[in-house]
Protein backbone atom coordinates (compact mmCIF):
# COMPACT_ATOMS: atom_id res chain seq x y z
CA UNK A 1 0.00 0.00 0.00
CA UNK A 2 1.39 3.36 -0.94
CA UNK A 3 2.02 6.14 2.15
CA UNK A 4 -0.08 8.43 0.28
CA UNK A 5 -3.03 6.31 1.41
CA UNK A 6 -1.46 5.99 4.91
CA UNK A 7 -1.51 10.06 4.53
CA UNK A 8 -4.86 9.71 3.31
CA UNK A 9 -6.13 7.43 5.72
CA UNK A 10 -4.52 9.58 8.85
CA UNK A 11 -6.26 12.49 7.38
CA UNK A 12 -9.55 11.24 7.46
CA UNK A 13 -9.16 10.74 11.07
CA UNK A 14 -7.38 14.07 11.84
CA UNK A 15 -9.64 16.21 10.17
CA UNK A 16 -12.78 15.30 11.49
CA UNK A 17 -11.35 15.55 15.36
CA UNK A 18 -10.03 19.01 14.87
CA UNK A 19 -13.54 19.85 13.66
CA UNK A 20 -14.71 18.10 16.75
CA UNK A 21 -12.15 20.26 18.93
CA UNK A 22 -13.29 23.24 17.52
CA UNK A 23 -17.10 22.47 17.35
CA UNK A 24 -16.63 21.31 21.34
CA UNK A 25 -15.07 24.67 22.27
CA UNK A 26 -17.40 27.10 20.18
CA UNK A 27 -20.26 25.11 22.52
CA UNK A 28 -18.44 25.23 25.82
CA UNK A 29 -15.78 27.86 26.22
CA UNK A 30 -17.12 31.16 24.94
CA UNK A 31 -14.24 33.47 24.80
CA UNK A 32 -12.35 35.68 22.54
CA UNK A 33 -9.80 32.92 22.71
CA UNK A 34 -9.38 31.04 20.07
CA UNK A 35 -9.78 27.86 22.20
CA UNK A 36 -10.77 25.36 19.55
CA UNK A 37 -7.71 26.09 16.94
CA UNK A 38 -5.40 26.11 20.21
CA UNK A 39 -6.20 22.77 22.03
CA UNK A 40 -6.37 21.30 18.50
CA UNK A 41 -2.87 22.59 17.50
CA UNK A 42 -1.34 22.03 21.27
CA UNK A 43 -2.60 18.00 20.68
CA UNK A 44 -0.87 18.00 17.12
CA UNK A 45 2.03 19.22 18.73
CA UNK A 46 2.11 17.27 21.23
CA UNK A 47 1.32 14.02 18.89
CA UNK A 48 3.76 15.38 16.50
CA UNK A 49 6.55 15.27 18.77
CA UNK A 50 6.17 11.54 20.14
CA UNK A 51 5.73 10.05 16.44
CA UNK A 52 8.89 12.10 14.99
CA UNK A 53 10.67 10.89 18.56
CA UNK A 54 8.76 7.19 18.44
CA UNK A 55 10.01 7.29 14.62
CA UNK A 56 13.42 7.86 14.77
CA UNK A 57 13.96 5.37 17.53
CA UNK A 58 12.50 2.90 15.20
CA UNK A 59 9.30 2.30 16.81
CA UNK A 60 7.21 3.28 14.21
CA UNK A 61 8.51 3.13 10.25
CA UNK A 62 7.90 4.51 7.58
CA UNK A 63 4.64 3.89 6.90
CA UNK A 64 3.59 5.12 10.32
CA UNK A 65 5.33 8.01 10.07
CA UNK A 66 3.12 8.43 6.98
CA UNK A 67 0.34 7.37 8.65
CA UNK A 68 0.18 9.43 11.94
CA UNK A 69 2.86 12.37 11.80
CA UNK A 70 1.95 13.51 8.22
CA UNK A 71 -1.78 12.11 8.05
CA UNK A 72 -3.02 12.17 11.39
CA UNK A 73 -1.42 15.13 12.88
CA UNK A 74 -1.08 17.03 9.50
CA UNK A 75 -4.86 17.14 9.64
CA UNK A 76 -5.18 17.47 12.86
CA UNK A 77 -3.04 21.12 13.39
CA UNK A 78 -4.31 24.09 11.26
CA UNK A 79 -1.59 26.42 9.94
CA UNK A 80 -4.25 28.27 8.15
CA UNK A 81 -7.03 28.68 10.39
CA UNK A 82 -4.40 30.08 13.07
CA UNK A 83 -3.06 32.78 10.72
CA UNK A 84 -6.24 33.52 9.41
CA UNK A 85 -7.38 34.11 13.24
CA UNK A 86 -4.61 35.82 13.85
CA UNK A 87 -4.81 38.27 10.51
CA UNK A 88 -7.95 38.95 11.93
CA UNK A 89 -7.56 40.24 15.15
CA UNK A 90 -5.18 42.85 13.72
CA UNK A 91 -7.46 43.85 11.51
CA UNK A 92 -9.97 44.42 14.61
CA UNK A 93 -6.92 46.34 16.29
CA UNK A 94 -6.59 43.90 19.07
CA UNK A 95 -2.46 43.66 18.33
CA UNK A 96 -1.94 42.71 21.61
CA UNK A 97 -4.29 40.16 21.75
CA UNK A 98 -2.84 38.54 18.13
CA UNK A 99 0.84 39.30 19.34
CA UNK A 100 -0.21 37.16 22.77
CA UNK A 101 -1.83 34.48 20.81
CA UNK A 102 0.90 33.91 18.38
CA UNK A 103 3.56 33.89 21.21
CA UNK A 104 1.48 31.27 23.54
CA UNK A 105 1.25 29.10 20.29
CA UNK A 106 4.79 29.02 19.44
CA UNK A 107 5.86 28.73 23.40
CA UNK A 108 3.44 25.87 24.47
CA UNK A 109 3.34 24.30 20.84
CA UNK A 110 7.41 23.77 20.94
CA UNK A 111 7.25 22.67 24.37
CA UNK A 112 4.47 19.91 23.87
CA UNK A 113 6.45 19.04 21.00
CA UNK A 114 9.84 18.47 23.32
CA UNK A 115 7.60 17.18 25.38
CA UNK A 116 5.77 14.53 23.58
CA UNK A 117 9.51 13.81 22.00
CA UNK A 118 10.31 13.24 25.91
CA UNK A 119 7.87 10.71 26.67
CA UNK A 120 8.62 8.50 23.55
CA UNK A 121 12.25 8.65 24.70
CA UNK A 122 11.37 7.06 27.78
CA UNK A 123 9.46 4.31 26.18
CA UNK A 124 11.56 3.36 23.67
Amino acid sequence: MGDWFLVLAGGAVGAPARYLIGASTREHLRSAFHWGTFLANMAAALLLGFFVEAGTRGALGVSGQALLSTGFCGALSTWSTFSQELMSMTSARRVAGAAGYLLVTVAVGLGLSFAGAAVAQAVW
